[in-house]
């Protein structure tokens, strides 16, 4: 079963919240929990099931960014993981901005870290290849196993 684990810093303007909002908003957990390293907060996210981004798979197709989720997708994947990040207040607003670095995101990024013995398979679920914006295949939701 694949291992899903969102995080998003918390930063001392922020409304705690808003940024379990902007998290709920691209991503359904199974639980999630505030963790507080000294002064950093960070709210951690977690869910063993494919099925728990289906918010940002439909978010994908609704704002016709396939061929670009798909090149940071892509290039976020390494062994069993694939990494990639989102801009928070972005997703507060229901939308998928996808960025490199937490710096650009003003209050910080979205982390997504993902564990799977598939990445090939959830990159092309979430995110398939395309032809003048139209995607080539539609696959299922990959199945939860490791």
């Amino acid at each position: 079963m694949p291992r899903i684990k969102v995080e998003a810093e918390i930063r001392p303007t922020e409304d705690e919240e808003k940024v379990k909002q902007a998290v709920l908003n691209v991503f359904d957990p199974v639980n999630m929990e505030v963790v507080e390293y000294g002064e950093r907060r960070l709210l951690v996210a977690e869910s063993h099931s494919y099925r728990s981004l289906k918010k940002l798979h439909s978010l994908l197709r609704r704002e016709k960014i396939l061929d670009a989720a798909r090149k940071y997708l892509r290039r976020g994947t390494g062994g069993n993981l694939v990494i990639f990040k989102l801009n928070k207040q972005a997703a507060y607003m229901g939308h998928v901005s996808f960025v490199d670095a937490d710096h650009e995101s003003p209050l910080g990024a979205i982390t997504f870290i993902i564990e799977t013995n598939s990445p090939g398979e959830l990159v092309d679920w979430l995110a398939p290849k395309t032809s003048r914006g139209k995607p080539l295949w539609e696959r299922d939701v990959p199945r939860d196993t490791l």
